[in-house]
């Protein structure tokens, strides 16, 4: 039953991700040309809405759905990895024209071409799982 509540909180994030365009290839790209404000709109919205509701969950100590308490680590002061992983997921993002959320709605609505790049994610992310022990952290 839990999985099923998951499943169609993704859904409906999918569905909200296409009807604002966040999806849209046209959008991401005129954002990293500098040509529109709509994708810093919606990133700076979700920005602020994770800082408010990390600040709750912190606050109120909020447990997540198995009943243990969420903890949150403390900052990490290299900011070395932080610039490498964001300039290689920018990138991608930038070739592709989808971040992993996007990625998901896009072949939900029928751009079978995304499975491709998300065969290519999965990929990745296996061979970091492969490697991790092997990069610094």
């Amino acid at each position: 039953m839990k999985a099923a509540k998951f499943i169609l909180i993704g859904i409906l994030f999918g569905i909200i991700l296409y009807k604002s365009e966040a999806a849209s290839w046209y959008r991401i790209y005129e954002m990293f040309q500098f040509r529109s404000f709509h994708m810093y709109g919606m990133i700076g919205t979700a920005l602020a809405t994770a800082i408010i509701l990390v600040q709750f969950i912190k606050r109120k100590q909020v447990k997540d759905s198995n009943g243990m308490p969420i903890v949150f680590l403390d900052k990490d002061k290299s900011i070395t990895r932080y610039l490498a992983g964001g300039t290689i997921f920018g990138l991608g993002w930038a070739l592709t024209g989808a971040c992993p959320g996007p990625m998901f709605a896009l072949i939900g609505s029928g751009y079978w071409t995304l499975g491709i790049v998300l065969l290519f994610a999965i990929l990745g992310t296996w061979i970091y799982g492969v490697l991790r022990n092997k990069l610094p952290h």
